[in-house]
């Protein structure tokens, strides 16, 4: 049925992908994206450097649902409609060729998040998608068949179309796609008051961590390629790149810790102990082991000479000094001493006390809850005509390019199930 009206609310990965592919693969709709700021794509632009960290080079949808803290069992189903590699297909048949790089990450091969960008406004441009910016959203109701709402006793609610009221004036849609992104405060989901969904408080996701008063902190700029990171309280464990700054501790390990410890770490209102393996091949008790034939084979070397497990050297010699071992040899290390280093090279312990946003990285967990939305579809089950895409679904991944696949697959099923619904011959064809 032409002449129908999609509108998009963001202007973000998510909202752009649902928005472009609702347009091409339903020629009669007309479709609109509402975007608040002044500029579009802004979490695009500036993600992995500048770059754009598109997905992750993981083809095994299982594998893949395990790196989302939030959301594993949803994305685990909207994962089979849209993926990894449909994801890769998708920008190259338009002439953005993506690569993987050692540790997963996948970008476009002009490491330049413009390619992204450029490739989705041109095809807005294409499938004549209409972009709306400074369009402050206050609220968004339904515009009920015959001025009367009809809730049945399974609670799904009918509409006729719905009303998006703005800064500019209500707008009338026949589908709304919320694409807005997630909120780190609660209050700030109270546009979507008129609709039928919880939200799941938000809290932050994907930060670092502060250590301000201590002395590691003088090592900032120092990193380590494999450390292994957990709360000395928790279970979990991270194992990755480790960053120390001049507040305290960065990196994929750190990072990617505070996405699964989201809601535990704002229960301990970020105070808590770290405990640092800074050679995680081994555990204390092979640590120990290893040690004796390490002394044995070099007893006559100056520990202070030189890094012996591939640790950097500032690094190496701030743990020697942490320990009590001054300008001595192997040969003449304590029991007191040897036992400290091998604590503080498998165990070292900083006390935290609070956190610091990861750059572009920030990411909420919290949102809409998942049982209200279909995953095949991003339909609301609540109120058909209204669909979710991105963030403001209660799901989160951690940093990778996991976000950015959600936000695609995501928005991709909701233009399929929209354009399926408008009544439009469905194209799937560039």
């Amino acid at each position: 049925m032409a002449g129908k009206t999609l509108i998009v609310i963001g202007g973000g990965a998510a909202g752009f992908f649902c928005a472009v592919n609702a347009a091409r693969m339903s020629p009669g709709l007309k479709v609109k994206i509402l975007e608040k700021s002044s500029k579009l794509l802004a979490k695009v632009r500036v993600s992995g450097g500048g770059r754009c960290n598109v997905t992750h080079a993981c083809f095994d949808i299982t594998e893949m649902a395990k790196r989302y803290p939030r959301g594993k069992n949803f994305v685990k189903r909207s994962f089979h409609r849209f993926f990894t590699t449909d994801t890769i297909n998708w920008f190259e048949e338009r002439g953005v060729k993506i690569k993987a790089e050692k540790d997963g990450r996948m970008f476009p091969v002009t490491d330049n998040s413009e390619s992204i960008i450029n490739c989705l406004l041109r095809e807005a441009d294409k499938y004549g998608v209409e972009v709306v910016l400074g369009a402050t959203v206050t609220g968004v109701r339904q515009q009920v068949a015959g001025g009367r709402l009809q809730v049945p006793e399974n609670g799904l609610q009918f509409a006729s179309g719905f009303i998006v009221e703005t800064d500019k004036g209500d707008m009338q849609a026949d589908y709304v796609c919320i694409a807005s992104g997630g909120f780190p405060k609660k209050e700030q989901y109270d546009w979507l008051r008129n609709l039928p969904h919880t939200i799941v408080p938000p809290t932050p996701s994907l930060f670092t961590f502060n250590a301000l008063s201590h002395p590691i902190t003088k090592l900032m700029g120092v990193a380590v390629e494999e450390a292994e990171v957990k709360i000395s309280s928790l279970k979990q464990k991270e194992k990755g790149p480790l960053l120390i700054t001049h507040w305290g501790l960065s990196g994929p390990a750190v990072i990617r810790l505070s996405a699964w410890l989201a809601r535990e770490l704002e229960a301990l209102h970020y105070k808590a102990e770290v405990l640092i393996n800074w050679l995680p091949e081994f555990n204390e008790n092979s640590f120990r082991d290893y040690i004796i034939g390490f002394r044995d084979r070099n007893g006559s070397i100056n520990l202070r000479s030189r890094s012996p497990f591939g640790l950097p050297q500032r690094l190496w010699e701030f743990l020697l000094g942490e320990s009590g071992v001054g300008d001595q040899k192997w040969a003449e290390l304590s029991s007191v001493q040897q036992n400290k280093m091998i604590k503080n090279l498998v165990a070292y312990s900083i006390q935290i006390s609070g956190k610091t946003t990861f750059k572009e990285e920030f990411v909420t967990a919290g949102g809409i809850t998942l049982s209200e939305v279909d995953p095949d579809t991003m339909q609301s089950r609540l109120l058909p005509g209204l669909y979710f895409a991105g963030e403001i679904l209660d799901v989160d991944g951690i940093t990778g390019g996991y976000n950015f696949q959600h936000a695609w697959t995501s928005g991709f099923n909701a233009a399929v199930s929209i354009a399926g619904v408008s009544g439009e011959r469905i194209s799937w064809t560039t």
